[in-house]
């Protein structure tokens, strides 16, 4: 796989805790302690955000220390900090894996191979993952959801992906 320097959110600075300056950062990785593998933590402009030097589990993510941050204050200061890595620092998936982040900037193609679109996000409101496209003729963003009956098929290696659109369900004829 090519270098990939794209800045996916991994965590969220949540603010400080106790009085000895430790941070609490809520993560949005399966392993909230895989934040302490990925090296500096970025702000989205590149930038260094967190640098974690320890950490435990907390209810939401971690608990920890921060090279950048010595009292509380300074945690509470960077309450809302969101916090990024580069696509390239996380393990390679297993085979027949992937990572959602992958999915991001995809070409979404109908079933006669058309473009019907790009991947702009991956959504999920509670329910289920849900892709978000960008038309490729312009106008507002859609959702689709991320299932085998609507994605069946993932061609990531080749920057694409097979959709098919659910039938538009209309407003009902009065009785």
């Amino acid at each position: 796989m090519p270098e990939d320097s794209r800045l996916i959110l991994v965590g969220q600075v949540a603010g400080g805790f106790g009085v000895k300056g430790e941070v609490r950062v809520t993560a949005f990785t399966a392993d909230p302690l895989a934040l302490t593998d990925y090296g500096p933590l970025l702000r989205a402009d590149g930038s260094v955000g967190l640098t974690l030097t320890q950490a435990r589990p907390d209810k939401n993510g971690i608990v920890g220390r921060a090279r950048e941050i010595t009292t509380k204050e300074e945690a509470d200061a960077l309450r809302g900090l969101k916090l990024h890595v580069p696509r390239d620092r996380f393990p390679e998936p297993e085979e027949d894996e992937f990572y959602l982040a992958d999915l991001l900037g995809i070409e979404a193609r109908d079933a006669a191979g058309q473009a019907v679109g790009t991947v702009k996000s991956v959504q999920n409101f509670g329910a289920d993952d849900m892709l978000e496209i960008a038309p490729a003729e312009g106008g507002p963003t859609w959702y689709l959801p991320f299932t085998k009956a609507a994605t069946p098929e993932l061609h990531l290696v080749d920057g694409w992906i097979l959709i098919v659109r659910p039938t538009e369900v209309g407003e009902r004829e009065p009785d």
